[in-house]
């Protein structure tokens, strides 16, 4: 008895720095996505659609996103209430970490499955794992213990950061060699916004990554024109069609088109929760790289503005206390998370509304998977314990 009530008495102490605004955030948006992942699930799964032809229960993808759900919501919980934050700043973690991440990619590569061209996953039976997805926070832990702990040298960029740069850019690879373009541009994005906010000199970030990026955009160039290169004919025609999608609406731009016009079905207000018609055969992976597309046809645009507005908010979060914080530290890893949340959104909007190609990504908190529920969940998790430890030490300053 004595021990439940100091669990009680413990979770009482401190609750009084966790930050509730951000952790109902995450909550509303988990719950919110649960309920999108079943209305777009439901029908596809009865019929077959959505697992290689074999029927299941309209509730499969619905039930499978709820233990996903709970087990965001059990990590959440006890990184804010009970884990150390300098669990986040040792050494040995942050290098186990990001060497077992680096190992299962390259498990990926040997063994993975794939799944619409991308060989992305390891089968766990009961789930899929996508190491890329853990990866983002990995990354995003160790650059912000690397540029901290060297930040007194980083004028001398090739000496501070080049080793670790290559260790991030080798595991970026290996996310290219799965054909996960979309999940490789978010690494690097993170990883640029990262290094913005850190004070590297854009002398020095264009001078070590100017002349590569200069030479995959031409590369990319040279394969939309001449159907060759880096990219395969599927991914240069995902150029091709941003064009005009319905030009090619009964081939490659059938999924684009589909999505638009799921878009533009939704009005103001939406069809109402339920009553999409593009989930019903016209929108592949509704519950997934779709999912987007059937909230806007449900929800409409009132129900995608609360959705983007809750997004924001918690990427909104991670750059206050980024502002708040004396700590070097804490403000790479709150900015390094925003910019996880924020990039991922605008790649998945993009891509959905035609403005960049299709690339895959998921919206975060509304996509079915557990990689990707499992992955933000971590991160909202530091985010509320670094947030705990800023108010915490601001706290003992008064």
């Amino acid at each position: 008895m004595d021990y439940i009530k100091s669990f009680f008495q413990y979770i009482k102490n401190y609750s009084k720095y966790i930050d509730f605004t951000l952790l109902i955030t995450y909550i509303i948006l988990s719950l919110i996505g649960l309920v999108m992942v079943y209305s777009a699930s439901m029908v596809a799964a009865t019929k077959g659609t959505l697992t290689g032809g074999i029927p299941v229960a309209g509730t499969y993808f619905f039930i499978r996103q709820l233990l996903y759900c709970i087990v965001g919501f059990s990590i959440v919980f006890f990184m804010s209430y009970f884990m150390h934050i300098n669990i986040l700043k040792n050494k040995r973690v942050q290098q186990i970490v990001i060497f077992t991440i680096f190992g299962l990619l390259i498990l990926t590569l040997l063994i993975g499955t794939e799944i619409n061209g991308a060989k992305s996953w390891i089968n766990l039976g009961f789930m899929n794992l996508q190491a890329s997805e853990i990866l983002k926070v990995a990354m995003i832990l160790y650059l912000s213990f690397i540029i901290d702990k060297r930040r007194n040298r980083l004028k001398q960029f090739k000496l501070a950061l080049m080793m670790p740069l290559f260790l991030i850019g080798t595991c970026i690879g290996l996310v290219l060699l799965q054909n996960d373009t979309g999940q490789a541009l978010i690494l690097c994005m993170i990883v640029l916004c990262i290094f913005a906010y850190s004070g590297i000199g854009i002398k020095a970030i264009l001078k070590w990554s100017g002349p590569i990026f200069a030479g995959v955009v031409l590369l990319v160039i040279f394969s939309i024109v001449f159907k060759g290169g880096i990219l395969s004919q599927h991914q240069a025609d995902r150029f091709h069609v941003l064009e005009n999608p319905f030009n090619y609406e009964s081939g490659i731009g059938y999924h684009l088109a589909n999505s638009l016009l799921a878009i533009g079905n939704g009005g103001i207000f939406g069809k109402g929760l339920g009553n999409g018609i593009m989930k019903l055969g016209y929108l592949p992976e509704p519950h997934t790289d779709f999912i987007f597309a059937v909230i806007a046809e449900e929800l409409g645009l009132v129900g995608v503005l609360i959705i983007l507005g809750l997004l924001l908010f918690i990427v909104y979060k991670g750059f206050l206390y980024a502002a708040l914080t004396d700590s070097y530290f804490f403000k790479l890893v709150c900015v390094g998370i925003s910019s996880y949340i924020g990039v991922q959104t605008f790649v998945n909007l993009a891509g959905i509304s035609g403005t960049i190609p299709l690339t895959g990504v998921p919206l975060p908190f509304m996509t079915f998977g557990g990689s990707s529920m499992l992955s933000l969940s971590i991160a909202t998790g530091i985010l509320l314990l670094t947030a705990k430890q800023i108010r915490i030490d601001q706290y003992h300053r008064k």
